[in-house]
């Protein structure tokens, strides 16, 4: 792996994690850093998911893989900020 492929996913990650703490209603207990790690998360899976289902070799942008990755961004957030809500007393 090389230098270029793990700052090409933590940009994707801040990407893919920020838009879907955007979509995500309320305000999230979760700090950026963890916003990012939940976002390389939800990529990486994205990506591997459009592959299963044969949508991630389309030529341009992958507007079906971006979608799934944002889906999974938005649980990823929702299931880290309910989890951080909920042990902060």
């Amino acid at each position: 792996m090389s230098i270029q492929t793990i700052l090409g996913a933590i940009v994707i990650g801040a990407i893919v994690g920020a838009l879907g703490r955007l979509v995500l209603p309320g305000r999230q207990p979760i700090g950026w850093i963890l916003t990012i790690v939940v976002g390389i998360v939800a990529a990486l899976i994205g990506t591997a998911l459009a592959q299963v289902l044969g949508v991630a070799t389309t030529n341009g942008i992958d507007w079906i893989e971006l979608v799934m990755q944002v889906v999974l961004a938005v649980i990823g957030v929702a299931l880290v900020a309910g989890l951080r809500g909920r042990t902060r007393v």
